[in-house]
């Protein structure tokens, strides 16, 4: 690995920036010098960054993982990461550990320590204890050759790496690699669970995460709220039928004799006969006007694959069929552009041409 050379400050300039544009160099960087650190870990990453992670897969319990002060900070928020990709995890603080939080720490568990130097006296006191107590004791460290790697069965190690810092002090650099290489090592553990987007929605329920991993059938407007009418019906007749107070779909759903579904007829449509000056075509059977075979969605599709759908065919309605292709409900680009506060459903046009 290449040696790092340290940049130092050569004026007060440099030191103490007093201007827009070397306060704006100062903050890119320090973002470009975490990255950089980052790009060397990974490098630098050997096979026990994946042993850690295979035993992360195979672990029975509970992931437990402990640090002391920034790297006990960077130690919860990974296990975050872990939980909401299928692995059961908790954090445990070294000093509340030699206090009788030990008894957290069952036979079936793996502990992750985080510390970079390796010699956090908090972590090093309880690692015997804490390998003992567990199945195993992986140390994500700087390197192999402190008290911690030594008590460890897995030493991921990360490298060291100078601190985007102006004084090399802070943990910056070393707790982004930190993070980094956590994360990476819990989502190949997930991979390895064989943890899928539906096993990630269970643990997402909330946001709008939670809404794109949903369930078409739980978002949809359900079929007593949706126009619907039979294809054998004028134009005029199925738009009176189906007509409803409150807010309405920006579509009817047309049904064959077996209430399949047979085809669409859409606002848009209506429009473009009126535009044209077809105003006879509102008596004609609306078989001959509707869209046949539209496009449509199963019951137990995510809401991310049915709007997916609906971008790339440029389509505002579309109906969720059950296994029969009998209408059961409709998603309206209406609900899906209030319910996704990501903003990704605005990117639906919401005048398609069909």
């Amino acid at each position: 690995m290449s040696a790092q050379v340290k940049h130092e400050p050569t004026d007060d300039r440099d030191r103490f920036p007093t201007t827009m544009v070397d306060r704006l160099r100062s903050i890119r960087n320090s973002v470009l010098a975490e990255g950089q650190a980052i790009e060397r870990a990974a490098k630098s990453l050997t096979t026990e960054a994946v042993r850690a992670a295979e035993m992360t897969a195979q672990c029975d319990g509970c992931v437990i993982v402990t640090g002391v002060g920034k790297a006990g900070l960077v130690g919860q928020k990974l296990v975050a990461t872990l939980a909401s990709t299928g692995t059961p995890a908790h954090f445990l603080h070294p000093s509340e550990a030699v206090h009788g939080d030990l008894g957290r720490v069952r036979e079936s568990d793996l502990v992750w320590a985080i510390s970079n130097s390796g010699r956090s006296e908090e972590v090093v006191r309880i690692a015997d204890h804490l390998r003992e107590h567990a199945t195993a004791l992986v140390a994500i460290t700087a390197g192999e050759d402190n008290p911690l790697a030594i008590a460890a069965d897995c030493v991921v190690a990360i490298g060291k790496h100078q601190e985007a810092c102006h004084n090399g002090l802070a943990p910056t650099s070393s707790t982004a690699v930190m993070m980094a290489v956590g994360d990476s090592i819990a989502l190949l553990a997930s991979r390895l669970r064989r943890f899928t987007p539906q096993d990630f929605a269970k643990f997402h329920p909330g946001g709008s995460l939670g809404r794109k991993l949903a369930r078409v059938e739980q978002l949809m407007r359900p079929i007593d709220a949706c126009r619907i009418a039979s294809d054998s019906v004028s134009i005029r007749t199925a738009i009176v039928t189906s007509s409803q107070t409150g807010r309405r779909s920006g579509a009817v759903m047309l049904v064959d004799n077996d209430g399949s579904l047979a085809g669409i007829f859409t606002d848009s449509d209506l429009a473009r006969l009126l535009e044209t000056r077809r105003e006879n075509a509102l008596d004609e059977s609306i078989a001959s006007q509707m869209t046949r075979q539209p496009s449509t969605t199963n019951t137990g599709a995510t809401l991310s694959e049915a709007m997916a759908l609906m971008s790339h065919r440029k389509i505002s309605e579309l109906p969720v069929v059950d296994h029969a292709n009998r209408p059961i409900g409709m998603l309206d680009i209406t609900d899906l552009v209030s319910l996704n506060d990501s903003g990704d459903a605005a990117t639906i046009p919401i005048n398609p041409t069909r």
